[in-house]
């Protein structure tokens, strides 16, 4: 009898341990990868063989591989997720299109991802095909596929992993305005990202799960508001921003995680700089009691995988005659960084803008209108390879003219500046015309003086204006410029117009002259 109650006491203490006992999840993530399996330099284009050498470099997929090997072994639970857009931004993208990112991912044992709006540039099929070959799920909760066919029973909104004998639900996110930013085909309708996020995770709750993660292509604002306007969420591994989150750094955007209530948010920059790491601690009641951690930079402190170098550049071959292929020499670098060209004149979008206007002035064209976010990179000073001008023009988007009227000309500008201070791609960069915009103004009346020519812009006459053809049909909310008289969208791929414009100019030094201003500076 006696040994009975000793041994019901002690089932009761272990029981009492196992309800209590926490259970670590290490979260290890990327997001907007953009096709970067060489090493970058610092302005975020491929890095030379003799500046990787000499320790200059970062990223890639083989310090990517040899970081997510060190920390799998370092930790009891670890999973590995991306954020979205691991398509388009280098000439690997336009010769692999999806087939060599899917390679690169199996081999790095991804256990999960979210649709990004790169995902969509060359339509549902090579994103079908690239779901075909992964070895793992790829989600989008906010968006009604069942008319497209490619993918409607492919892409789910949810699923369910396990690690540690734990249930983890996850959530895919994709931008909603994603049918402005590339090419879903007209069979797919984005939906509001909170209430796709809520309805899924009140489906997984149902289901016993109490651990829930959602990977977000929505960008780091969208992230809060999903954060604070759902419940149920633990952790958020964002991107599409490009945010850079770090606890000890000034320039950081915010702290890494970011808490909003009890929810965790994070984002690791973009192009494989960094490998997020974040430890969360979960009770027995799925509450999350700690979340701590930091972006791993991927410099030259993280030995690159032989096996994989080997591989990337077997990849590489077919590519270098053309990417090596010398086409001008640069002064000094033009700058083409993400957030000078998405917030105010850049050196790189006026280059790109010049170079639009150069090409069809013989026909009479006044002003060019390029979107921000379609410059990708920088260029170095020194020799510039046509592999460059690639990876700062990588879309293939071809040159577009048409006649516009002042008004719309306008309004176009003033979409242009409509998501001031979110980093949007919509921002304009241009030739030809001046603008001064106040982002303090209400909608409508941001742009507060145009001049084309020198002279004040006058809404009634017509001018004649070149873009690309991605803008014409209205990409990036130019939606006004759809309907636009004598359109003409298939003209060069802008990335050859750069590449002659650059070699006529050569050396190209970096020139802003004030054509951008910001009202009160």
């Amino acid at each position: 009898m006696l040994m009975r109650l000793i041994s019901l006491a002690l089932s009761g203490i272990l029981s009492a341990t196992a309800a209590q006992a926490d259970y670590t999840l290490n979260i290890l993530h990327t997001n907007d990868f953009h096709a970067r399996f060489e090493p970058i330099s610092k302005y975020n284009s491929t890095c030379a063989p003799e500046d990787n050498e000499a320790g200059e470099c970062f990223g890639g997929s083989a310090r990517l591989a040899t970081a997510i090997e060190q920390a799998r072994a370092d930790v009891p639970n670890p999973v590995l997720f991306d954020g979205g857009d691991q398509f388009q931004g280098t000439l690997f993208y336009n010769y692999y299109k999806g087939k060599l990112a899917a390679e690169m991912m199996n081999r790095l044992g991804y256990d999960a991802m979210t649709v990004g709006n790169h995902e969509f540039d060359d339509g549902p099929e090579v994103l079908r095909g690239f779901m075909d070959a992964v070895e793992f799920p790829v989600l989008m909760s906010n968006a009604d596929i069942s008319r497209e066919p490619l993918l409607k029973d492919v892409i789910q909104k949810s699923t369910v992993i396990e690690r540690g004998g734990e249930k983890i639900g996850l959530i895919g996110l994709t931008p909603q305005d994603t049918d402005e930013l590339a090419s879903p085909g007209p069979n797919i309708i984005f939906t509001d990202p909170a209430d796709a996020v809520q309805h899924e995770v009140d489906r997984l709750t149902e289901q016993g799960v109490n651990k829930i993660i959602v990977l977000s292509h929505s960008g780091y604002g969208v992230d809060q508001r999903v954060a604070e306007t759902t419940t149920g969420v633990d952790v958020i591994v964002g991107g599409h921003s490009n945010t850079y989150l770090a606890n000890d750094d000034p320039d950081a955007a915010g702290p890494y995680p970011t808490m909003v209530g009890n929810t965790a948010i994070v984002q690791a920059y973009a192009y494989g700089k960094f490998l997020g790491r974040l430890d969360v601690v979960f009770n027995d009641a799925g509450e999350v009691t700690s979340a701590t951690g930091s972006p791993l930079i991927m410099d030259a402190a993280v030995a690159e995988d032989s096996e994989v170098v080997s591989r990337i550049q077997e990849a590489a071959k077919p590519l270098d005659e053309i990417r090596n292929k010398v086409v001008a020499e640069a002064s000094e670098a033009l700058n083409g960084d993400r957030d000078a060209c998405r917030a105010g004149e850049c050196a790189m979008g006026n280059a790109v803008a010049e170079a639009m206007l150069a090409r069809v002035a013989d026909q009479g064209v006044e002003i060019a209108l390029m979107n921000g976010g379609g410059v990708r990179a920088s260029i170095d000073a020194g020799p510039v390879t046509m592999g460059e001008v690639l990876t700062v023009l990588p879309f293939q988007n071809t040159l577009s003219t048409f006649r516009i009227d002042g008004a719309t000309l306008k309004e176009a500008l003033e979409n242009g500046v409509s998501q001031f201070g979110e980093g949007a791609g919509r921002f304009p960069q241009v030739a030809g015309l001046t603008f001064v915009f106040d982002p303090s103004a209400e909608v409508g009346s941001r742009i507060t003086e145009v001049t084309v020519g020198g002279e004040p812009l006058d809404p009634e006459r017509d001018y004649l204006a070149v873009s690309n053809d991605y803008l014409r049909n209205g990409g990036d909310g130019y939606s006004m410029l759809r309907d636009a008289a004598d359109a003409y969208d298939f003209g060069p791929d802008v990335a050859d117009v750069l590449a002659e414009y650059l070699a006529q100019n050569s050396p190209v030094s970096p020139m802003t002259d004030g054509r951008i201003r910001q009202a009160g500076q």
